[in-house]
């Protein structure tokens, strides 16, 4: 066991060009980092899908030059926060689930948050009667994040945003 993979705290920070080819960059440090910190194969692939989807969306939906990506390690958890500057266009970002809420397992009542799974009967539907057709293409990749991170959220201030999501 190497000294950065014996379960201590770590962390890792680097800018990426706020332009597509910045996207796999992140994706591949995402991986890289935590590779050398011993994390399982399940949850490096599950940060590099969520670094992914929201260095895509500072890409579309924002300014500056660069964004800033960080990798915090805990013991059992892995932070990403990733951060840009400015704003041309900050969409409102839906709500994070709750903590103890697993991914299609709601706790307590049903939220008043949709209808819920719609069967649409198409070739895209899923057990659940859930179809992604029935979903703007624009809004796949939180979902995406809201379905492999235990927890996410958004801080938003004069300067920027910051998106993080718990892995």
């Amino acid at each position: 066991m190497t000294p950065e993979s014996s379960g201590r705290r770590s962390a890792q920070s680097w800018w990426v060009p706020r332009l597509p080819r910045g996207v796999p960059v992140a994706r591949h440090r995402v991986q890289e980092a935590m590779r050398s910190w011993g994390e399982p194969d399940e949850r490096v692939e599950a940060a590099a899908l969520v670094v992914t989807e929201l260095v895509t969306n500072a890409v579309e939906h924002t300014e500056g030059r660069r964004i800033r990506c960080r990798l915090l390690r805990t013991p059992g958890r892995v932070r990403i926060c990733v951060w840009n500057r400015g704003r041309r266009h900050v969409p409102e970002l839906p709500g994070p689930r709750k903590p103890q809420q697993s991914y299609g397992a709601p706790v307590g009542p049903p939220a008043a948050e949709g209808p819920g799974p719609v069967s649409l009967g198409g070739p895209d539907t899923t057990d659940e009667g859930f179809s992604l057709a029935s979903v703007a293409e624009d809004g796949r990749g939180l979902m995406l994040v809201d379905a492999l991170a235990t927890r996410w959220g958004t801080r938003t201030s004069v300067s920027g945003r910051l998106v993080w999501a718990d892995i």
